[in-house]
């Protein structure tokens, strides 16, 4: 069979080309704290240049899909002007499209999305005019890298109504998402929707297979179930609490594990996927990167993660009075750093770093400023937050507690708001 350019069959280009992705932008991930107060989590930054959402979207340019609509509800803004800016490139001409869906009361009842499912629904107008034979539905707020071609391939071959992307997780991380249960043939037997207890996989006990909230349909197929569902009074409109359960009972629903499509260099030991959801997670992603062989391999230029860049010069260091020690650490363009350490942490675009300051595992967001003689570790600094001279962070848990936000895993998050309280 002939292979296309990328290595894939001819045919695999064929279901591309005739595929839509849609992308679910629209939560707020109220888990990330004030961190999303002013912006929704898919638009969060990550890696010290991207924001979250890139990584979906990035993966559907990568695998060839060149439709691609994403629907947005809370604190849009910034999420819409990233796209406007980094993601303006797909040409009408071309048969290439990107659609920014926000809630906009489509309905007969005047209702935002009511859920992930409905945000669907309330634009299947929308999508009928491209006309994609399937539609890919996707998350728009994990880190990954997946070939959705593969994927694809693998439901059409399979003849599913519905295959629903999973991955493997320890029991216990696996409640906070839909668990299944499949067969010998990678049929869906039972789907639980963040269960208390996940069942565990044949031969692994302490293993739960868990949805990755990646959805491949038949656009005819999908078309039908929504209306179904949005006909249901009792239904919250959610994929993962109605959608699913009634095709895993009512039709064909096939799992495709994400080591089968997961892109990976050969720098990593093992497939990477990670829900950055909470503070902890949000701070241990970016410092994983941190490694000297990381899990995640952002220079592999064959996969890239496409993104919008500032222009910026490069990172400016000056070492006077003293040194500048920097070690295992990114430091991304327009930062300036005078005489300090750093150690393990990650500076966005614009941040500056003041004389005789200690950053240890920190992740400082874009255009952040830090005082002279701050200490600081184990911190997430929202965008622009200005840290006074001399705060320090990260070395008594009630201290921190009593000003900012502190996880449970010992990660405290910084705001300007929680700032300017101290000064009041």
């Amino acid at each position: 069979m002939v292979l296309d350019p990328t290595g894939r069959h001819e045919t695999t280009a064929h279901l591309l080309r005739d595929a839509m992705a849609f992308v679910l932008a629209g939560g707020r991930g109220s888990r990330l704290m004030e961190l999303t107060d002013r912006r929704a989590k898919p638009a969060v930054y990550f890696g010290g240049k991207s924001r979250i959402i890139d990584f979906a979207l990035s993966n559907a340019v990568n695998s060839g899909i060149r439709r691609i609509g994403i629907a947005t509800q809370y604190r849009a803004h910034s999420l819409i002007r990233h796209m406007q800016r980094g993601w303006n490139f797909f040409r009408a001409e071309r048969r290439e499209m990107l659609d920014i869906l926000p809630a906009s009361q489509r309905t007969a009842d005047g209702q935002w999305y009511l859920g992930t499912a409905d945000a669907v629904y309330q634009n299947i107008d929308i999508i009928e005019s491209y006309a994609p034979e399937y539609i890919i539905i996707l998350a728009g707020d994990h880190i990954y890298r997946q070939d959705y071609g593969i994927m694809l391939k693998h439901h059409v071959e399979s003849g599913a109504d519905v295959t629903v992307g999973c991955i493997e997780l320890d029991r216990a991380e696996a409640t906070g998402f839909g668990v299944m249960h499949i067969d010998e043939n990678d049929r869906i037997s039972a789907f639980f929707e963040k269960p208390a207890d996940p069942p565990a996989m044949p031969g692994k006990p302490d293993r739960a297979l868990a949805s990755m909230g990646i959805y491949v349909f038949a656009t005819k197929t999908l078309f039908e179930v929504l209306r179904r569902d949005a006909e249901d009074s009792t239904s919250d409109h959610d994929f993962g609490k109605n959608v699913i359960p009634y095709m895993v009972e009512n039709a064909k629903a096939v799992a495709h594990q994400f080591s089968q499509s997961c892109v990976m260099s050969g720098s990593e030991r093992e497939p990477y996927w990670r829900d950055v959801g909470t503070l902890d997670s949000f701070w241990q992603a970016n410092i994983d990167l941190m490694d000297p062989v990381p899990e995640l391999d952002l220079n592999d230029t064959a996969w890239p993660i496409w993104t919008y860049s500032e222009l910026t010069p490069p990172a400016k260091f000056i070492g006077a009075p003293g040194p500048v020690n920097v070690d295992q650490s990114m430091v991304s363009g327009g930062c300036v750093v005078r005489d300090a350490d750093i150690l393990n942490s990650l500076l966005f675009s614009g941040v500056q770093v003041g004389s005789k300051t200690h950053l240890e595992r920190a992740v400082a967001l874009p255009y952040c400023e830090i005082g002279d003689g701050a200490r600081l570790s184990n911190v997430i600094l929202d965008r622009g937050v200005v840290v006074p001279a001399g705060l320090v962070v990260g070395e008594d848990a009630g201290s921190d507690a009593a000003r900012f936000r502190r996880s449970e895993g010992g990660v405290t998050l910084i705001t300007q708001p929680m700032i300017d309280a101290l000064e009041a």
